[in-house]
């Protein structure tokens, strides 16, 4: 096995590697820039950013860790790629970043990546808050006790030293590099592990002897070693007493204890500063303001997703409406005309018109996370989260969910604890992601008018912020619930760091947003569309010769009634639609969803729906744009023109609309996500009972909201 290895490859591999809130991903952004995607870890679906420096040097951004010696699943994808040279993330050149003003705390796994003998580079990031808070750093003092590293400060922020950073990047992978075991380890080893490390040479053919004990002690997680060879090493430890966790002890209290003096020989701080995060804290996180600054926020997070982004909304709708209206008018009566103005127009126009509210939404949660403040959200509600049978890291998943459950799903691999990672899986979904958004924007407005409330407040948004706090609300109680019942398997704890706050950096933000839209557009909207053209055929073809007799039959209707042209095209449209093939899947399912308020129209939208919940918006654009006069109005207008044929009352009124809004807060709608939940807990047992359970809950709650308010 591969040990010293010297890549001789066209494209160098340059990983980035620190500590969460280092700002290691602020700089993978100032030395990609757009030129970057991210892909998952094989056979573990959690995100790895890569992006290339030049074309002939790839960069990684490797998962944040605070030591190589890892407990949670994110951690271990670090040690995997940095133990396995034949790993396809595997560098050439680390660069370590570290925030220059917390260097204590993350020092430890730079001394561990150096022992590796990795070629590296030490990145001292936020130079700019140092000099703002009165640190002095003699970088030549560091370097010279650090021997081979060379140290670079840089602003990742600011984008000082990241020119110089480049070109050093490029000048070392343009030599030929290889692992070299550094003169002197900030570790020395006890009799024990030297005997481990022997053994590992002898058995494996390992030579760095940092990378062999780290292979000992984790070879249980590490993907280049076979069972066979797990069992060998774990026998071993068995048959020699080897104590690995004392030896990680023993290390990671040894490495302190060689850096601390180091550090302060080259860094001192004014012990009289107070730097402005120690003063923001103090009414941030406090007992009783902090939690109303944070709902503060969150009210204004949601006022602004609706009240901004009103009309760039009504653009795009107006937009597509023209754009349909002009083609139908202009083009032959063919089937493709059809396709391109009923189908494909709808579906693209339902996609794009949420664009200002998704981009508005995720620029102020990205504003939130680049100040530092979303860390102080997640520590401040660790106590509430724990009455609740949860962990304070499960609020991370929890807010995570606002965006999209899938990865929210995925990061509780950093909680230890399996009782507490099974609930917050459970009950992620609860949480009102992006999806949800198009949903909610379309039938809010038939619930609450577009006032104003004390002169201030968007009504609208106020309800938005109710059905985001109504699905974190039973996301709780469900908590609560399962915690009750399900068997305890200890406790676990939460240790974060909280970053100073700082201006954020809009380049960053503005990429965060823009890969949530580009998200949006390419992994929704590949659904929506698709779901969309389905719909076209189903809605535009039927069983037998039921089409052309609806047709008949409503031409003779309308003649009889003497309706104009306008009238005539629209009820043949809705003759034909219910006769159609949707229009009989439909109908089949009124019966189940009849007593919720709901049609066979609506029936069609909560099944397709369970693609994902968005689209259903586009597949009401859809049924309500086949064969329609008036193409110029939008998907709400049309909606508000419907009328039920049994009461004669507009179709989507208070009890309806009210219905279909909780049904969508409470219901598991997501197939995607279901997928993710059963490879997570490695049985399709959990995504039924999480289905049932929230489909079921939904339906009752649906149900009973109606019945209340019609």
């Amino acid at each position: 096995m591969l040990t010293e290895v010297a890549k001789q490859k066209e494209i160098k591999t340059v990983a980035l590697v620190g500590n969460p809130n280092s700002g290691k991903t602020s700089l993978f952004n100032q030395l990609t820039g757009m030129n970057q995607r991210t892909g998952n870890y094989p056979g573990i679906t959690v995100a790895i950013k890569t992006g290339k420096i030049t074309r002939q040097i790839a960069c990684v951004d490797l998962p944040g860790a605070y030591s190589l010696h890892a407990t949670a699943g994110d951690e271990y994808i670090l040690t995997n790629v940095l133990l396995d040279p034949e790993d396809a993330h595997y560098p050439d050149l680390v660069v370590y970043v570290a925030d220059v003003t917390q260097l204590e705390k993350q020092f430890l796994l730079f001394t561990q990546v150096r022992d590796l003998g990795f070629p590296m580079i030490l990145v001292l990031n936020m130079m700019d808050l140092a000099d703002r808070q009165k640190y002095r750093l003699n970088i030549e003092a560091l370097e010279q006790r650090l021997q081979t590293v060379e140290v670079i400060p840089v602003s990742s922020r600011t984008g000082a030293g990241i020119d110089r950073l480049k070109q050093r990047i490029v000048a070392l992978t343009g030599q030929k590099l290889s692992l070299q075991p550094p003169a002197n380890a900030f570790y020395q080893l006890s009799t024990s592990e030297q005997e481990a490390v022997d053994w590992m040479h002898q058995e494996f053919g390992y030579t760095n002897a940092y990378h062999s004990l780290l292979c000992m002690h984790h070879h249980q997680h590490l993907d280049h070693h076979s069972k066979v060879e797990k069992d060998h090493i774990s026998g071993w430890c068995t048959d020699h007493h080897f104590n690995s966790l004392r030896s990680q002890i023993d290390d990671t209290m040894h490495r302190f204890d060689t850096f601390e003096p180091i550090l302060h020989e080259v860094k001192s701080k004014n012990p009289d500063f107070e730097n402005a995060s120690d003063k923001a804290d103090r009414l941030l996180t406090h007992r009783f303001a902090g939690p109303l600054f944070f709902l503060i926020s969150m009210v204004v997070v949601f006022q602004a997703v609706f009240s901004w982004a009103t009309y760039p909304m009504e653009w795009i709708e107006s937009a597509f409406g023209y754009a349909s209206s002009t083609l139908g008018a202009s083009l032959p009566p063919t089937w493709w005309s059809s396709l391109l103005i009923d189908g494909m127009i709808p579906g693209i126009a339902g996609i794009l018109v949420f664009i200002p509210q998704i981009a508005i939404l995720f620029f102020i949660i990205s504003l939130m996370e680049e100040s530092g403040y979303m860390a102080r959200a997640v520590f401040m509600f660790d106590r509430i989260m724990q009455r609740f049978g949860l962990n304070g890291r499960s609020l991370i998943s929890l807010i995570s969910g606002g965006a999209c459950a899938i990865p929210a799903i995925l990061s509780t691999r950093s909680i230890s604890n399996p009782k507490e990672r099974l609930i917050t899986i459970l009950v992620t979904p609860f949480i009102s992601c992006s999806a949800r958004i198009p949903v909610y924007a379309v039938l809010v407005a038939f619930v609450i008018p577009p006032i104003t409330v004390l002169g201030i407040f968007n009504a609208q948004g106020l309800v938005f912020m109710g059905l985001y706090a109504l699905g974190i609300l039973v996301a709780l109680l469900v908590s609560l619930l399962l915690s009750r019942t399900m068997k305890s398997q200890g406790s676990s704890y939460l240790m974060i760091h909280l970053p100073e706050y700082k201006v954020p950096n809009l380049r960053n933000v503005g990429l965060m947003v823009f890969e949530s839209v580009r998200s949006f557009i390419l992994e929704a909207g590949k659904i929506i569309l698709f779901i969309s053209l389905i719909l076209w055929v189903l809605s535009s073809y039927g069983p037998g010769q039921e089409m052309q007799k609806a047709e008949t039959q409503a031409t003779e209707m309308a003649q009889t009634r003497k309706l104009d042209d306008a009238a005539t095209a629209n009820l043949v449209a809705s003759q034909k639609l219910e006769a159609s093939y949707a229009g009989h899947i439909g109908k089949w399912m009124e019966p189940a969803i009849r007593p919720l308020g709901y049609d066979w129209k609506i029936g069609i939208a909560l099944l397709t729906s369970f693609a994902a919940r968005e689209v259903f918006v586009g597949t009401m654009a859809t049924i309500y744009s086949l064969g329609s006069a008036e193409d110029e109005l939008t998907i709400h207008d049309r909606m508000a023109k419907e009328v039920d044929k049994v009461t004669g009352r507009p179709r989507y009124d208070l009890p309806t609309a009210l219905s279909l809004l909780l049904f969508y807060v409470l219901a598991m709608q997501c197939i995607s996500t279901l997928a993710v939940v059963k490879k997570e807990t490695g049985t399709w047992k959990w995504p039924v009972i999480q289905f049932t359970m929230m489909t079921g809950l939904a339906y009752l709650v649906a149900l009973i909201t109606y019945q209340v308010f019609s």
